[in-house]
């Protein structure tokens, strides 16, 4: 392990992530808030800066790393993000219990939006302003950004820090030099988020919060742009207008595509996006799980308490279905209490996610393509054992190794996801009743089975909010610490898609080169 070069990298990050605290630090002095409030970011950036300075001081006598390296770095990065990205929450007591803390913020920087505050109202805005702006920063990724600043003699290693933080199967430059490449990205990133926040300006603003216009337009597409999900009003989207609703909507299927697709789009080989079969199962799948959701809130198959209008009834199903696809999170009403057939398909796009390449979680459209097909290949060999496939992805052959990759790491997800599953079998909540007020009224529920597997899909997908004690209006406040550590490990190994991670705790990786 090259641990001076290490160092250096790691120095460059926590430097960076102080630079970024300035951000919601202007916001606590626009907002006037106490001193507290701006001492608990001001303490973190001198901290950050000083300790990223001093690791930047040895010079490493290898100035490249390892694939291996490259992996180890990634998930190493997001966990020192996560703990100095804690820090401030606890400092102004809007988040008082570090553990918790450390759950918020690697949901903020995953893009996961589950929460543990139980009082959103009682936030600063400094605090709710660094929450969302985490899921904007871990959305693109971290590291995605911090490659633009490193040399074009560590192409290669650039290469592995790509492909360890960005999510799916495939992984490749836009174009040839990864500086541009990771320009491009973000630049179609910006230009999309700016868009959205001027789209949602044109809305109406919020009745009570007519002062807060510009404030939550941001924070909305800060989630949004990210497909993250923290709320920052009670009931997350609900209080917003339809035309806000849809905008958002819209925007949530838009960052779930692949943005390499985009760049397709700027230079004019707009055929090549239509072939796209990841674009086109995307959007199938899309169309498929609203017609479902409507169908069912539509034509009442089962008594649930809500009553929709038509267009209100299509507006949910849209939104909910881009939210939870897209592991946003974001909520328009509780879904939790809608009928079965409803719940089951927001819970199967859960685990399936939006399209690799995209800043959405689950395990991604092109692996349940690739696996399907996978599927049906051994399947034809069994019969006919001379079968010689010729099955192609995105216009090409798609070989075993590719096959074998997919069905490598669905096997480790659902491994990882009924270890964390069995761990909160263990925690003392299992058992009690949680009271829901929602739009649906007030209704109580069981924290059982279901809780905990949703809790577990939602961590895991990135998604959020999850079913029944932990519902869209609910939180994950009722866990305990033990609990609440896993479901930390479990979001980042979800963003990080399972291998960084255990690379880092491998201890192979560790040994001096």
């Amino acid at each position: 392990m090259n641990y001076k070069k290490l160092g250096v990298i790691l120095g460059k990050i926590m430097v960076l992530e102080g630079v970024l605290m300035v951000a919601p630090l202007v916001v606590g002095l626009v907002y006037k808030e106490s001193l507290i409030h701006i001492l608990a970011f001001l303490i973190p950036i001198v901290v950050l800066f000083a300790l990223g300075l001093l690791l930047q001081t040895p010079k490493p006598e290898r100035n490249s790393l390892y694939q291996k390296e490259g992996f180890a770095l990634t998930a190493l990065v997001w966990i020192i993000m996560t703990l100095f990205g804690a820090i401030p929450f606890v400092i102004n007591g809007d988040i008082p219990n570090y553990v918790d803390a450390c759950f918020e913020m690697m949901s903020g920087f995953t893009t996961t939006g589950s929460s543990v505050i139980t009082d959103i109202t009682a936030i600063s805005h400094s605090t709710l302003f660094w929450r969302s702006f985490s899921h904007w920063i871990g959305g693109m990724g971290i590291l995605v950004f911090v490659l633009i600043f490193i040399p074009e003699s560590n192409e290669g290693f650039s290469m592995y820090l790509l492909r360890a933080e960005s999510p799916g199967p495939q992984v490749g430059k836009l174009v040839s030099k990864m500086k541009v490449t990771t320009r491009i990205l973000y630049l179609i990133y910006l230009g999309m988020t700016v868009l959205e926040v001027v789209l949602l300006m044109l809305d109406k603003p919020i009745p009570g919060y007519e002062n807060e216009k510009f404030f939550f337009s941001l924070l909305a597409t800060f989630g949004c742009a990210g497909t993250g999900g923290f709320g920052f009003i009670p009931g997350s989207m609900e209080l917003f207008h339809p035309f806000s609703q849809y905008v958002m909507s819209i925007f949530l299927i838009l960052f779930g595509c692949n943005f390499s697709l985009y760049y397709l789009m700027l230079i004019g080989k707009i055929k090549d996006v239509l072939r796209s079969e990841e674009f086109k199962s995307y959007f199938l799948i899309i169309a498929t799980a609203v017609t479902f959701v409507f169908s069912s809130l539509i034509w009442r198959f089962e008594s649930y308490p809500q009553i929709y209008t038509t267009e209100e009834a299509f507006r949910h199903s849209l939104f909910q279905v881009a939210s939870l696809m897209t592991t946003a999170g974001y909520t328009t009403t509780d879904y939790h209490v809608w009928p079965m057939l409803a719940t089951t398909t927001l819970v199967l796009v859960m685990f399936i996610g939006a399209m690799a390449g995209s800043t959405a979680g689950g395990i991604k459209v092109s692996r349940i393509v690739i696996a399907i097909k996978g599927a049906f290949i051994n399947v034809r060999k069994l019969i006919s054992p001379r079968y010689v496939a010729k099955s192609t992805f995105e216009g090409k052959t798609l070989e075993s190794k590719t096959i074998n990759d997919v069905f490598a790491f669905i096997t480790l997800y659902f491994f990882i996801f009924l270890t964390a599953l069995f761990l909160l079998a263990f925690d003392p909540i299992n058992g009690q009743i949680i009271t829901i007020i929602s739009d649906a009224g007030t209704y109580d529920v069981e924290h059982g089975f279901f809780s905990n597997f949703s809790a577990v899909l939602t961590c895991i997908s990135n998604v959020g909010p999850a079913f029944e004690a932990v519902g869209p209006y609910s939180n994950f406040a009722g866990y305990n610490g033990f609990s609440k550590i896993v479901l930390t490990f479990t979001m980042m190994l979800g963003r990080l898609e399972i291998l960084p991670v255990l690379i880092l705790f491998s201890k192979r990786t560790w040994k001096q080169l």
